[in-house]
């Protein structure tokens, strides 16, 4: 078994193929507006016959309302959905209920102390995102360029699957797995020239630094 890769923050169809040709696992769409991967559901429905029917496809929602949700799983077919908000157990373990789908709940991170939430959600969910704690006045969840001390995860025997975000980019990707430990990563920042702006190129080395770790 390999490293798992999430590419995230998907908004052209050029990317979404580029990330799938190199192997990628899971494809992310944003659907918040306040961020520059934001995707409307109109776009996402003018979006989804371009796409490839691979990788997984995962709805990204910050604190989102339930119509939002079901008009984004309508509108690309999600395999998954990621809460990346102030959810509660409670709403993850409702989400899961209603939509049928595999849940991912990101949990922000800047300490040993804060991977205690994740037992929280971890019996209502089927991934935890670790995510570095967004700087201070940020206006995004994630995908703001920062990361945490990947190595309070190492030696850990955590009782759920696990993704690893934040800060990551192609020349660091390995030093981030074998600090951490980790069995797959959430890019989104990391491989683009400008908020927003996916590269082909920096996609293809993200996953290409991924899989060249043995």
């Amino acid at each position: 078994m390999g490293i798992a890769v999430k590419i995230c923050g998907i908004s052209e169809a050029e990317h979404a193929h580029t990330a799938a040709n190199a192997g990628a696992d899971f494809l992310g769409f944003v659907f918040f507006p306040p961020s520059p991967r934001n995707l409307s559901l109109d776009a996402a429905r003018a979006l989804a016959p371009e796409l490839p029917t691979e990788p997984k496809r995962v709805g990204v929602f910050v604190s989102a309302d339930e119509a939002l949700i079901t008009g984004a799983i309508t509108a690309l077919n999600l395999d998954l959905i990621q809460l990346h908000g102030k959810e509660t157990p409670e709403d993850a373990a409702r989400l899961k209920k209603l939509t049928g789908l595999p849940i991912i709940k990101a949990i922000a991170v800047s300490e040993e102390a804060d991977l205690a939430k994740a037992d929280l959600f971890a019996p209502h969910v089927d991934y935890i995102l670790f995510d570095a704690k967004p700087p201070k006045g940020a206006l995004l969840p994630g995908g703001n360029a920062v990361s945490f001390p990947w190595h309070i995860l190492a030696g850990k025997t955590l009782p759920f699957k696990w993704l690893l975000a934040g800060g990551l980019t192609p020349e660091n990707a390995a030093e981030a797995i074998a600090a951490s430990g980790t069995a797959g990563l959430d890019i989104s920042s990391g491989i683009e020239t400008a908020p927003g702006k996916k590269s082909s190129t920096l996609i293809k080395a993200f996953l290409t630094a991924v899989k060249a770790v043995k």
